[in-house]
């Protein structure tokens, strides 16, 4: 949990928990890596400076539609990072931000494999992967707000034709 200054201004939207491919986790019957792929990422995070130790090994996704997101300025961002053999490397940027759950605030980063280096299990840019501590109570289909820094991601409305 984290206090109401951890980002400073106060920009927020509004989503709701989705399952994601379960990857991250290591929870999916069919995954190519033999963990959890953030289990596998985090001692090559580390290495780049990023301790990603107070996380839960995997992400919370969650769906912003009919908003998207775009990247303006990560925190972080580790180009091609060759996490695991027999695929290639990966650029990952991160974001800071803060999930307000059942009245509380968790401190968490946005997780963002970018997808012209990611060959498979791409996101829309309408759901945002979030590290966070585990938050037991959170579920499938759950209400929650997002907290984030419009410094470094851009929340909007997509434009109709």
């Amino acid at each position: 949990m984290c206090s109401n200054s951890a980002l400073g201004e106060e920009t927020k939207i509004s989503g709701i928990v989705r399952p994601g491919h379960q990857i991250a986790s290591g929870n999916a019957k069919d995954s190519p890596y033999p963990k959890g792929s953030i289990e596998m990422q985090v001692p090559f995070f580390k290495a780049l400076g990023l301790d990603l130790s107070a996380y839960f090994l995997g992400t919370i996704n969650i769906n912003i539609a009919p908003a998207v997101f775009e990247v303006i300025t990560p925190k972080y961002t580790f180009e091609k990072v060759q996490w695991i053999e027999g695929f290639p490397p990966e650029t990952f940027s991160f974001f800071d931000c803060v999930l307000q759950f059942n009245g509380q605030k968790y401190a968490g980063l946005v997780y963002y494999p970018h997808p012209e280096t990611k060959t498979q299990h791409f996101h829309n840019n309408s759901v945002l992967e979030v590290l966070a501590p585990k938050i037991d109570s959170l579920h499938y289909e759950a209400s929650i707000i997002l907290e984030y820094q419009s410094s470094q991601l851009l929340m909007r409305k997509p434009s109709s034709n």
